[in-house]
């Protein structure tokens, strides 16, 4: 398999489209095939370009040099002296002071590379995860002899600390100060309990590890194990994956088999084992205390903190609790050090993310890209643009309890920094892409619908503000709502985020908060007309004259 190593854009605006791009790609396509380019070079368009005259534009990554204005008859020697020779075309470069406004987010980030770097997903696809030695003769569980042949418990916090890398899961907390927690923590017995309970809807990176490369969940745990100072752990994953849990089961029968699980591994006084639990589908059990309440058979309720899972966890054990995505860079973290994985990504947020992609764009899937890329960026290069007759409008991040993502904010870097600075959130890694027919107050109202059905009930601020507020925003889907409950809403939202037991109370406001911050105009039209400007909620009024 020839991993890409560059990709070309260019515009198909219809201004593009009339001076020539279709003409572009095509004798982009045949010149890449005549020097042998054709399976290392990726063509793509973007459309999301205002007039300008330097059309149609050609954007060679992992550069980011932009050319403009080119014409077919300068396409073939441009491949030969960028993509075949390697040096940039000086007389066809796009004057830089044209690069501004709209189209300036097509320079990329300094040192930007936008092809797909995977280390979480290293394997997936391309090994038997069924075979134990396909995972061993592909650097697999290298990293765990390494350490525990050549480190410390406290030199591999060290490393994992130093590499920044910060929890995948959504919170994006630094994953070695939280090992470090627990090594510190008092107790004898001590746990790593890996979250693989993936509920946020549409979103299904995890399974793409747990059925891909399971035995890098056990190779990560068992690391974590030693670093931290438990001897047991346990895997607590979605119900509804029967296929994650069946290859785990056999991949923990391998790893023990293989002397990779159980006493004295690598000849050494580790010891070592790990339990899987599947959940019985409660969405609130992806919040880590409910989680760790499942597995010791109770009912799946959050606990109220402190004290946190890292003094007093399972069974009231020192417990470090990590997403799968997290776990699965551990490995690659160990066999190439913390400096090489800080020089992916972006300072603040070094690494990978692994992004879901859904909604009205060309392509869905799963990518896995350094940390820093735009929403832009990845609805242009990696979606394939918006599908025809389509415009972006909105994005939701993180399934239900992520932000909402509105098309002023698609040139910020998304990490975690950066979206905390623009007030929204990364979220778990799912990317709804929605389009202009996309109306806020019907999305809002589906998020709060799946919220007040999985609120599990145990503070009074999640399960009575779960159901108020959908019952707001109902009104005013029908036509039926009040300015003033507007106001009513935010109060409602201030007093959950505040006061609820969990995340669950808690992230349930941010919904409200994205529509009436970025979108308030369309909610006015709902109440102030009694009709929706995208004819999607079906209006009280309406109803009565059939």
């Amino acid at each position: 398999m020839i991993k890409k190593r560059a990709m070309i854009l260019v515009s198909n605006d219809p201004e593009s489209i009339r001076l020539g791009a279709n003409e572009i790609v095509q004798h982009l396509n045949e010149s890449l095939a005549t020097y042998g380019l054709q399976d290392e070079v990726d063509v793509s368009t973007v459309s999301d370009i205002n007039h300008s005259n330097i059309l149609p534009l050609v954007v060679v990554y992992p550069e980011a040099v932009v050319y403009g204005p080119v014409k077919a008859s300068d396409v073939r020697y441009l491949v030969e002296e960028h993509l075949y020779k390697g040096r940039v075309v000086d007389d066809l470069l796009a004057p830089p002071k044209m690069l501004t406004g709209q189209i300036g987010w097509l320079r990329g980030h300094k040192g930007y590379n936008p092809a797909e770097q995977r280390i979480v997903l290293e394997r997936a696809g391309r090994i038997d995860p069924d075979n134990i030695e396909e995972y061993i003769t592909s650097n697999g569980y290298d990293a765990l002899g390494k350490v525990l042949s050549e480190m410390t418990p406290e030199s591999v916090i060290d490393v994992v600390e130093k590499s920044g890398l910060q929890g995948r899961g959504g919170a994006g907390f630094p994953t070695g100060r939280k090992w470090k927690f627990v090594r510190a923590a008092q107790g004898s017995k001590k746990y790593i309990v890996c979250n693989a309970d993936e509920s946020e809807p549409g979103t299904f990176k995890d399974r793409i590890v747990l059925e891909g490369d399971p035995h890098v969940i056990i190779e990560s745990m068992a690391i974590a194990a030693y670093a931290i100072g438990a001897d047991e752990g346990y895997i607590y994953i979605r119900g509804e994956y029967g296929l994650a849990y069946r290859r785990l089961e056999k991949a923990i029968l391998q790893a023990r088999e293989f002397g990779f699980l159980g006493n004295n591994i690598f000849g050494t006084e580790f010891n070592f084992d790990i339990h899987i639990h599947a959940g019985a589908g409660a969405y609130v059990c992806g919040e880590e205390t409910a989680l760790l309440e499942s597995l010791e058979g109770k009912r799946g309720e959050p606990r109220s903190r402190p004290p946190y899972p890292v003094t007093k966890g399972l069974w009231n054990k020192p417990t470090s609790v990590n997403n799968v995505e997290t776990l699965a860079n551990i490995p690659a973290i160990i066999r190439n050090g913390a400096e090489w994985y800080r020089s992916i990504g972006t300072p603040s947020s070094p690494g990978t993310k692994v992004y879901t992609i859904m909604g009205n764009v060309n392509f869905s899937g799963v990518i896995e890209v350094p940390m820093g890329v735009t929403l832009r960026e990845v609805i242009n290069i990696y979606a394939k643009g918006m599908k025809p007759g389509s415009t972006f409008k909105l994005a939701q991040t993180g399934g239900s309890s992520g932000s909402i993502i509105p098309a002023v904010l698609q040139d910020t870097p998304m990490d975690f920094e950066s979206f905390r600075k623009a007030g929204v959130s990364l979220g778990s890694g799912a990317l709804l892409i929605c389009d202009q027919n996309t109306c806020i107050v019907d999305l809002v109202k589906v998020l709060l619908q799946f919220f007040r059905f999985e609120s599990c009930g145990k503070c009074t601020p999640c399960r009575v503000g779960t159901q108020r507020t959908y019952e707001i925003v109902e009104r005013i889907s029908k036509g039926q709502g009040k300015l003033e409950e507007l106001d009513t809403l935010l109060d409602l939202a201030n007093e959950m985020e505040r006061a609820s037991n969990c995340g669950l109370g808690q992230t349930a406001t941010v919904p409200i908060r994205d529509m009436l911050k970025h979108f308030r105009t369309e909610v006015e039209a709902h109440i102030r007309s009694g009709s929706c400007p995208t004819g999607v909620c079906e209006m009280a009024q309406e109803v009565e004259k059939v």
